[in-house]
């Protein structure tokens, strides 16, 4: 079943289905944790802002045994976070029994919205459960704890470990990703040729077309950063091929979009001087690497999920409309196609600055 598909059928019959369980009750003492259960549907981009929590968890219960329930389009982020003694996936149908058979101490569940994951946690044998109380879905935690739309996620993600007596920290440790050995070892054998060379990596993909920007756009910048004499890589995936190769013969860029796993795309852009990319799960593989990031944003909030510091710069989009994405969802709208109206040359001139930035 298509994301688009599940979301359709939560909204239809998650608010009965939810009402049909009963209430989890807290329970009359709060134990540390010996085994956890975190649940992360979604996409890259929300699993890769779970793991600063994901570490807060650990080191303060180094002994506790944590499994991951994710599913196949995110699984792959969290092998950035060393540790994990599982990871399984809601949409393979053994692997969701193999949790249902288990027991834990706690589940949360870091779904923002929807209630199927809610009602997962509720069917997971566990003395007791934390998540978010945006809807109906709260009646089914033992420890319901509030969301903030207007808060930068892994900060939100920090308020499901306050039942638990974890703070939230200032700001965020960075780096907080881990790259694989052999992950930085095929990048830089994919890099080789350009030698010791700063270069800007970019990622031209989108999730949905309201996000897109265009290959066109794309392509006017890394042609104005080759001429100011920079070096442009391209990532992405198999689905960014075409775009990518219209990039690197216009060019010259190194071409890697559909040639690296998520972890050597992660290497390869922890290698870049900035990345360039819209709002995506690359984005907070950058943040979590320490890679400066230029962004650009169109129905997403900035507030909410660009990443914060002085490295970092950002277009919003200026439609009187945006941003209006909520919950995973951009509502219907008169306006066609990309919701990013920043324009190329001053992208270019903002990447060229951040390129020569010390």
């Amino acid at each position: 079943m298509q994301a688009k598909d599940l979301k359709r059928f939560d909204s239809l019959a998650g608010p009965l289905l939810v009402r049909l369980l009963p209430r989890r009750k807290k329970p009359a003492t709060a134990a540390a944790p010996g085994s956890v259960l975190v649940i992360r549907p979604g996409g890259i981009g929300d699993a890769i802002l779970l793991i600063p929590a994901l570490r807060a968890l650990q080191g303060a219960y180094p002994s506790c045994r944590i499994e991951i329930l994710a599913e196949k389009r995110n699984a792959a982020a969290f092998d950035f976070c060393p540790g994990l003694h599982a990871v399984y996936r809601y949409d393979e149908p053994g692997e969701l029994r193999a949790v249902l058979r288990g027991r834990y101490d706690l589940v949360i569940d870091t779904e923002q919205w929807y209630r199927l994951s809610a009602l997962v946690a509720r069917l997971v044998r566990a003395r007791r459960s934390i998540g978010f109380a945006t809807n109906e879905r709260k009646r089914l935690f033992s420890d319901p704890v509030p969301y903030d739309m207007k808060e930068y996620e892994p900060f939100s993600f920090f308020r499901l470990l306050a039942p638990l007596g974890i703070e939230a920290p200032a700001g965020l440790d960075v780096p907080f990703l881990e790259l694989p050995p052999a992950a930085r070892e095929r990048a830089s054998h994919l890099l080789a040729r350009l030698g010791e060379q700063p270069f800007a990596a970019i990622f031209p993909g989108a999730s949905v077309p309201r996000k897109e920007w265009g290959g066109a756009r794309f392509r006017q910048v890394a042609a104005s950063v080759a001429l100011a004499g920079h070096a442009v890589v391209v990532v992405g995936g198999n689905d960014d091929d075409d775009v990518a190769d219209a990039i690197a013969r216009a060019t010259g860029a190194v071409n890697l979009a559909g040639r690296t796993s998520l972890v050597e795309t992660a290497a390869v852009i922890g290698a870049a001087k900035v990345l360039l990319t819209g709002d995506s799960g690359l984005l907070h593989i950058a943040a979590g690497l320490g890679t400066p990031a230029l962004s650009l944003f169109g129905p997403s909030d900035p507030a909410k999920w660009a990443p914060k510091g002085d490295g970092h710069r950002f277009f919003a989009s200026s439609l009187p409309c945006a941003p209006c994405a909520a919950w995973g969802t951009i509502p219907p709208c008169d306006h066609q196609g990309s919701c990013i109206d920043a324009d190329p040359a001053e992208v270019a001139r903002t990447l060229i600055q951040m390129l020569r930035a010390e």
